[in-house]
């Protein structure tokens, strides 16, 4: 086990106009499961692969514990990758493949054998030792490319986004099961993913990555409850936030006709056009003469004990689609107006031009 560091890593394509990673200043304690999230493209998984050994680091360094390995080939490092597509030899069983890097390494036939076995029972792998690959499920294949990582007993762990290929039903199984044994073993892991769900449910820590920079490093609800900007703010929330603009207005926030009220750190600190943001759960639904924004529901998403009712407002600055939690007993219907209103507290405002935060 061991402390990751990333100090000002750069990654630079030959014959790109600029860097994947202009350079990455990040921190990742010992034991700590530390989640690397954004779209495609975002520089994550380069970001991932710099750490590996698998892409060069063109400037500043990398520091497993008090080791640099900027320089370090791949299996000088002490991590075990776990990949997206499994990366199994279908000619070998089960066995072979969690036990083929200790093989190679050569590890005694004893030993080799027990580390095996040890992590099949960890992964409830047991019966299945003598299998092919093509004989297990892709649940199954993806904790045997587990256990493959787990018998070397690496300071690292290194995932890219190996859930992917998996159906809806056993990633959430799966990261259950990874978040888990992550927990039991202890061991630092570096895991990639473009899923905000899956990074929010898995992660002690979660770094957001925009255009290969980071956004914002924290716990998840750090992240939920205070995004420093607008792109964070959008992507971290599922459903995503509601963004209105708006300009500011006697120390409130005015959306079309509509005043939304703020909490007073954002109302001394806006001016001119701001975006204010609202959770879906964070709308209370009100009666009209109240005063409320009103919403065309458009869609109502039934889920049992929610609903997430979408809706149109035509007001100015609101979006096409405005989304709000209710209770799933509450009747809410397609084609009527609801009205809904906030409090301040629930309120995230954001200078919409340079797209920081002001909100406390």
């Amino acid at each position: 086990m061991a402390t990751v560091r990333f100090e000002k890593a750069q990654r630079w394509f030959p014959g790109a106009d600029k860097p994947t990673v202009p350079g990455i200043d990040l921190e990742i304690e010992d034991g700590e499961f530390m989640v690397l999230v954004g779209p495609s493209g975002c520089g994550k998984s380069t970001t991932l692969r710099m750490l590996a050994g698998l892409e060069e680091v063109n400037s500043g360094k990398i520091f497993i514990g008090d080791r640099d390995v900027t320089e370090m080939p791949p299996k000088d490092r002490d991590i075990a990758m776990v990949f997206q597509n499994y990366a199994l030899y279908p000619h070998m069983t089960v066995a072979d493949n969690m036990g083929f890097a200790l093989k190679m390494a050569k590890v005694p036939n004893d030993e080799r054998k027990k580390r095996v076995e040890d992590a099949a029972e960890l992964l409830g792998l047991t019966e299945f030792l003598e299998r092919k690959p093509k004989a297990l499920s892709g649940g199954q294949r993806q904790r045997v490319a587990m256990g493959r990582a787990i018998v070397r007993n690496p300071q690292v762990f290194c995932m890219d986004e190996p859930l992917s290929n998996l159906d809806a039903k056993m990633r959430v199984q799966t990261r259950t099961d990874i978040a888990k044994l992550q927990s039991d073993l202890g061991v630092t892991t570096v895991y990639v993913t473009h899923d905000q769900v899956e990074a929010m449910t898995m992660g002690d820590r979660v770094a957001v990555m925009k255009l290969g920079e980071l956004q914002q490093v924290d716990t998840p609800l750090g992240l939920y409850d205070r995004p420093v900007n607008l792109f964070v703010a959008g992507f971290i929330g599922s459903p995503q936030m509601n963004l209105l603009q708006g300009t500011a207005h006697d120390g409130q926030a005015k959306v079309g006709d509509y005043l939304v009220p703020v909490d007073p750190t954002a109302a001394r600190k806006m001016q001119g056009n701001i975006t204010v943001g609202v959770r879906p759960e964070a709308w209370r639904v009100v009666s009209e003469n109240e005063g409320g924004l009103p919403v065309k529901v458009t869609v109502v998403e039934e889920l049992g004990a929610d609903a997430f009712v979408y809706g149109t407002s035509g007001i100015s600055g609101t979006p096409s689609n405005i989304i709000v939690r209710v209770h799933g007993r509450d009747t809410v219907h397609k084609g009527e107006t609801i009205y809904v209103t906030t409090d301040p507290q629930n309120v995230h405002v954001f200078d919409t031009d340079t797209e920081e935060r002001l909100s406390d």
